[in-house]
């Protein structure tokens, strides 16, 4: 089920499958990869109509919703959704909209590497395992080390990187064959949106075949014109040549890979299993990237694109009480905290706490018979406040006045299972 939503120009919405097959003769109205915007401000402007990432996500959300009601041929009001690793609380709470807009009750989100770890339902042998679980998808990247022993699931360690994926592996390719196209013919493909999405389309496809074979073609007829008449795009496209173009991007994963070890305080030689999450991971170069990092193969057996659907269903089994004896212990993926005296970040809870948790810390006043503070909340482990990500701000006033410093300001972080946070000052 592609991410894909589509209007027509005569109001029409079309979602998944058939949005994407349509997405060459109607690109201006033709949406993907919202995912990435998800909890930012940003607007796809369409027709003459603006809309927010979580309305796109809606869409898509209640089509699978009505897909669900259909096939089981009773209504579904509850749902788990799982989000990457790495979504901070805007994109979190984000989602959550979104499933609410979609009519569904959503009772946890939980995050995609956890979730697919439970798909592998990690061998009921009773010892205690450490799992790396590798999930590069089309949008982004999410790298968790876990512990699973006696059916409790621990999250030990998160990183990522919410803008790595696929689509930038499509985008180098596409890059790669329009200046090629360009040389030969002079045309810049990319001055054309319905031929740049052909050639786009096109690139995924070889990308994909290049993962079971070595090479492949790239043959788009009467791709564009000039003077002289039609052109067509033909191309041999090999793997070496693939991988010349992505490493690059495949590096970019080394950071994160060596973060969520560090964090978890342990060595690659430590790691029992490797689970691999998402399309990408099926390309050789990713999987050898990945095994020499750790020294171990991955591990296979539960399809990579389906493993994180098929763990949400399990977590939804133990919230509903049908499936025993399995405890999920997650984490915050960054840290959290306010902004105090001189712009600094101050943090009250470190990335990698177990959640659901709550703490509170005791701040004061920076000015005399200072009467309101303004609690600035942030997200990220820069030392400086505009480093980091703003999730809100909020005035507390009606602080009797006193010199400064002497005032008790109480602010507490409470966050719950989704990894959402509540905030309250007194």
């Amino acid at each position: 089920f592609p991410s894909y939503v589509a209007f027509t120009k005569n109001g029409e919405r079309l979602l998944g499958e058939p949005a994407r097959r349509q997405a060459v003769t109607n690109p201006e109205g033709t949406v993907t990869g919202f995912k990435r915007k998800m909890g930012t401000d940003y607007k796809y402007k369409i027709y003459g109509k603006e809309y927010a990432p979580q309305e796109l996500s809606a869409a898509l959300l209640q089509k699978i919703k009505n897909d669900c009601e259909a096939y089981l041929g009773e209504p579904v009001k509850k749902a788990v959704i799982t989000v990457p690793a790495y979504f901070n609380d805007n994109q979190r709470t984000a989602t959550k909209d979104a499933g609410a807009i979609a009519g569904w009750d959503v009772v946890r989100i939980i995050n995609e590497p956890t979730s697919a770890s439970l798909a592998y339902g990690i061998d009921k042998t009773g010892q205690e395992q450490k799992i790396l679980v590798f999930d590069f998808g089309g949008g982004t990247l999410d790298v968790t080390v876990m512990d699973f022993g006696s059916g409790v699931f621990e999250v030990k360690s998160t990183s990522g990187d919410t803008n790595l994926g696929g689509t930038d592996m499509d985008s180098t390719i596409v890059d790669y064959v329009a200046d090629e196209f360009k040389s030969e013919n002079g045309i810049d493909l990319r001055n054309d949106k319905m031929a740049i999405q052909r050639l786009r389309e096109a690139c995924e496809k070889a990308k994909i075949e290049l993962s079971t074979t070595v090479t492949t073609e790239i043959n788009l007829p009467y791709i564009t014109a000039d003077a002289s008449g039609p052109k067509h795009l033909t191309m041999t496209f090999s793997r070496a040549k693939l991988e010349e173009l992505v490493t690059p991007i495949v590096e970019r994963c080394r950071e994160p890979a060596e973060q969520a070890l560090g964090d978890a305080k342990i060595e690659p030689k430590d790691i029992d299993k490797i689970i691999f999450v998402g399309g990408p991971t099926r390309m050789p170069v990713v999987k050898k990237f990945v095994e020499d990092i750790i020294g171990k193969k991955v591990e296979h057996g539960v399809d990579p694109m389906e493993c994180v659907a098929m763990g949400a269903a399990i977590q939804a089994g133990v919230l509903a009480g049908e499936v025993k004896d399995l405890l999920l212990l997650d984490v915050i993926p960054l840290s959290l905290g306010v902004e105090t005296l001189g712009s600094v970040s101050t943090k009250l809870i470190e990335r990698n706490t177990t959640i659901p948790t709550k703490r509170s810390q005791i701040f004061s006043t920076a000015a005399d018979f200072q009467t309101s503070v303004t609690i600035h909340v942030l997200q990220g482990e820069r030392p400086m406040a505009t480093d980091n990500t703003t999730l809100g701000m909020f005035n507390l006033v009606g602080i009797p006045p006193a010199p400064r410093g002497l005032p008790q300001i109480e602010v507490t972080f409470d966050i719950d299972a989704n990894g959402i946070m509540n905030v309250s000052a007194k």
